[in-house]
């Protein structure tokens, strides 16, 4: 199988687990996952004999999980990951970031860079992504021709910016929406896989009437949106200066009607009861950035509060923010950076366990995509097969318990064996 074929039928044997909750797994040691069609048709422990005739993908003894969801990366930082820790924010996006991103309008670096996020991507635990280029077009269409290579699922904005923002790093507001007109004209139906999403970058750098542009934008093609909302004290302080019609920072985008199921507002680390509402009430989803915003000092979100309002919530390295593609760090420093808040801030929200990490890896953030994140019959096969068998102990573990150890040693000895995305299974050579 590549990733160039069309969806499958076949059937996986190995030991098998995914949320059925947010707090509850199902696990299945020498199960039989079931795909029809690209498309799950559930986990059995005897392999019921209306399948016995599907190719077998013998992977006894190897864990099998579904694909993780990075709701929330940005590919032209890639190329400086793991540099600039250092500082907070704003410093941080004016020393680093800003001057990075500029030098995607040379095509020659773009296609050097965006190869190397791609790669890297597709080796990685990610089957599906949510992606910011920088506001270059060519760049960004560049990104995307990259991306849709790789077999995995994902949505690319072209950022707008058209104010505070380096000389070289900004757009005239009109041409901004033009430009992204045009973009939005030229890539769709382009490819199979890889989706446009529009990518106001923030409210600092993007006036009222560039927002008001991209909300017609995003509302005549019905695209998803995608941005930052709350994650530094100093942005906030800055958006009310920007907007002082504005009642809270998230108000800043739902004026212009960019809140709702189909956007994605990444950190929320201090939003306010007002605005913890109205993400909620439009069904928002909140993009969890714990190594991100540990990195640039931001904070840490209140995830189980937004958890136990049943709000959604998803998973997100925030690279260059966040220093690797890696969902299992990620899933372990939600699970630490959770306990730290519950220590130091808030004893009444009480810490994420493991499980509400996986599930916001997969079913949390997956469900962006549509009926991604589980192998409950009628969702999308995104699945990983991961061997853990260097991964030393003499003690006798569960399912489960192999695939916690997991989420905090795969750097000690896992390694990814099988790839799949809806039904296709990914070339790892």
């Amino acid at each position: 199988m590549d990733s160039k074929t069309e969806p499958k039928s076949f059937v996986i044997k190995g030991d098998i687990c995914y949320s059925t909750s947010p707090q509850e797994v199902s696990c299945t040691q020498n199960g039989y996952l079931v795909c029809v069609d690209g498309k799950s048709a559930g986990v059995f422990g005897e392999l019921p004999q209306s399948y016995a005739e599907l190719p077998l993908v013998d992977c006894t003894g190897q864990l099998v999980v579904p694909g993780m969801s990075d709701i929330h990366v940005h590919a032209p930082q890639y190329a400086f990951r793991g540099l600039g820790m250092d500082l907070e924010l704003l410093d941080w996006l004016n020393t680093h970031t800003f001057p990075e991103e500029a030098k995607y309008a040379d095509l020659a670096y773009a296609g050097d860079a965006y190869e190397i996020f791609a790669d890297d991507l597709r080796h990685s635990a990610t089957t599906r992504a949510v992606v910011f280029g920088t506001l270059h077009v060519p760049a960004t269409e560049l990104l995307m021709d990259d991306l849709e290579a790789t077999g995995l699922v994902t949505y690319v904005g072209k950022v707008n910016m058209d104010r505070n923002s380096p000389d070289n790093l900004v757009e005239d507001s009109a041409e901004s929406a033009e430009a992204t007109r045009g973009w939005v004209a030229d890539v769709t139906g382009r490819y199979e896989r890889t989706h446009p999403i529009i990518t106001p970058r923030f409210t600092p750098s993007v006036t009222d009437g560039l927002m008001a542009e991209l909300a017609d934008i995003a509302h005549q093609n019905d695209l998803p949106v995608q941005s930052h909302l709350s994650e530094n004290l100093s942005e906030i302080g800055w958006v009310k200066e920007l907007c002082p019609w504005s009642t809270c920072y998230g108000d800043a985008y739902d004026h212009f009607g960019l809140l709702g199921e189909k956007t994605i507002m990444a950190h929320c680390v201090y939003s306010t009861d007002e605005e913890v509402d109205l993400l909620r009430r439009t069904g928002t989803y909140v993009a969890h950035c714990p190594q991100s915003n540990a990195q640039l000092a931001s904070g840490i979100a209140p995830i189980r509060r937004y958890l136990d309002l049943g709000m959604n919530v998803g998973l997100a390295t925030d690279v260059a923010g966040g220093a690797d593609l890696s969902m299992w760090r990620c899933m372990a420093d939600a699970v630490a950076v959770s306990k730290l808040r519950w220590r130091l801030v808030d004893q009444s929200l009480s810490p994420l366990i493991t499980q509400e990490a996986f599930w916001m890896a997969t079913m949390g953030g997956g469900s962006f995509f549509g009926k991604v994140g589980s192998f409950a019959e009628g969702y999308e096969l995104d699945a990983l097969v991961l061997d853990d068998s260097a991964i030393r102990t003499p003690r006798d573990l569960t399912v489960w318990e192999r695939l916690e150890r997991y989420v905090y040693l795969a750097e000690e000895g896992g390694y990814l064996t099988r790839k799949f995305v809806a039904g296709r299974q990914i070339d790892l050579d």
